[in-house]
């Protein structure tokens, strides 16, 4: 009984961290129930994960541009002035693919930094800077294969990152060696990093979980990498494309959460004024999101020009708004100042498999529309009450 009464306390003064969870075990749940299994089928969760891909790199940039209470329109053109530029550099002018990902990297992280210097140099709102790259980066999509159209790319690495997975070692009994070997290492790592992190917050006798769902917590995370690690490894294995998500994720994670940058991003989220006040250079913050935004729109557009394996004068459009809703979903405030990297993947999941699961079920792209519409409402609403709750409580 006192393990019910302990899980209902936490769930109630963390319903923000967890809202997002239960609704896309909710969604998994609905859709394995009505495609009568076929939701949960290993071929349709890898085919999931590389729809989400590039969306979740994204995502995880708009993340911290909506903390710092901005918001990036020229994400989808970007993306997709990157990926024209990179089958132009790989297949008209046959520069390695090697060289030319470093380059076009560059570029977008240079496109942050434009953006960065006209919010914060100059002073012009980011909705109307970001608006004004978009138009011109898809004016400039539009320049760079008017004399092709659609430019095919048939390099090994781009379709490695489109479509590839790593390799398997061994195969056992159908199941992959390596994918499993992975995941178990993942498992652990993620308990002993959580275990010092609790012994941390002791320490300096912050609240930490009740030791019962502390446990629970990590029994319950532990299965569900390891189910669908299961699932992949029957299947294909870890695809290089989840493997890029895990690795932004991971360096993301750790620079909101253990750096000093971190911090200060939080901090001018919460307050600017208060944190220029306190040392902090709003201006310099700015700098950085914007510049890691352009730099995640680069790597998101190399990822989508190499799973479509060609770029097109169409590539990104609205890819933006995916983004955005992703980070929303995921839990990211529009007042600014609270939002996770590890949220935004799971609003990049949700929004997707709602899409699939749909689709699966032959609904038509308006009831789609209609209900990703109203999810990344409902996730504001939710935001602005689980806001307000937290303020009466205080």
């Amino acid at each position: 009984m006192n393990f019910f009464k302990d899980l209902w306390h936490v769930f109630r003064r963390n319903i923000r961290d967890y809202g997002m969870y239960i609704a896309l075990v909710t969604i998994f749940i609905f859709f394995i129930i009505t495609t009568s299994g076929r939701f949960i089928l290993p071929r349709n969760i890898f085919n999931l994960i590389q729809q989400t891909g590039y969306i979740a790199v994204m995502a995880v940039g708009m993340t911290l541009v909506i903390v710092i209470r901005h918001i990036d329109l020229s994400v989808g053109s970007i993306a997709g002035f990157v990926g024209a530029i990179l089958a132009v550099l790989v297949v008209t002018f046959n520069i390695p693919v090697l060289i030319a990902i470093p380059i076009v990297i560059a570029i977008g992280l240079l496109a942050g930094l434009l953006s960065g210097y006209l919010i914060a140099k100059i002073g012009i709102p980011a909705f109307v800077a970001t608006l004004g790259g978009m138009f011109a980066y898809k004016g400039l999509v539009f320049n760079t294969l008017q004399s092709t159209g659609t430019l095919g790319i048939n390099d090994p690495i781009i379709k490695a990152i489109g479509s590839g997975t790593i390799p398997s070692l061994a195969v056992i009994n159908g199941f992959h060696l390596l994918t499993i070997i992975l995941g178990a290492i993942a498992v652990v790592l993620f308990i002993f990093s959580e275990i010092k992190t609790r012994k941390e917050k002791q320490k300096y006798l912050f609240d930490v979980l009740p030791m019962n769902l502390f446990v629970a917590k990590l029994a319950f995370i532990g299965v569900i990498v390891m189910g669908i690690t299961i699932l992949l490894a029957s299947y294909k294995g870890f695809s290089w494309t989840l493997i890029i998500v895990l690795v932004v994720v991971s360096i993301y994670h750790f620079l909101t959460n253990k750096t000093v940058l971190g911090r200060h991003i939080y901090a001018v989220g919460g307050n600017p004024d208060a944190a220029e006040l306190s040392g902090i250079s709003v201006k310099k913050i700015t700098y950085i999101v914007f510049g890691s935004m352009g730099l995640l729109s680069a790597l998101g557009g190399i990822m989508f020009l190499a799973r479509l394996s060609s770029a097109t004068f169409t590539a990104g459009e609205g890819l933006e708004l995916s983004v955005i809703a992703a980070a929303f979903v995921g839990g990211t405030s529009a007042a600014g100042g609270v939002g996770k990297v590890t949220g935004s993947i799971i609003g990049a999941l949700v929004m997707a498999s709602l899409i699939n699961g749909m689709q699966m079920m032959s609904l038509g792209s308006n009831v789609q529309n209609i209900v990703s519409g109203v999810i990344l409402v409902s996730a504001v609403i939710f935001d602005v009450k689980t806001r307000n709750m937290k303020k009466i409580e205080v």
